[in-house]
């Protein structure tokens, strides 16, 4: 069954718009390498989940993006 999350009012990005910026320039900053195209994947997969308003998977996604920088 599909979990139905709270809309972020107008204005106000949600948690899986501030913690892409967050992701976003984490891996902007990193060097070329395996780490980088790993966490590439997983920011596009997060990309679809946030336009398919799935925040749940957007941020499980985040996520492993972040982790793959490591």
């Amino acid at each position: 069954m599909a979990q139905i999350l709270p809309m972020a009012p107008q204005g106000k990005p949600s948690a899986a718009e501030d913690k892409m910026k967050t992701v976003k320039a984490a891996w902007d900053k990193a060097p070329s390498g395996p780490k980088k195209d790993a966490a590439r994947k997983h920011y596009q997969a997060a990309e679809k989940a946030h336009t398919a308003k799935n925040d749940a998977e957007c941020i499980r996604e985040l996520d492993a993006a972040a982790h793959a920088l490591v």
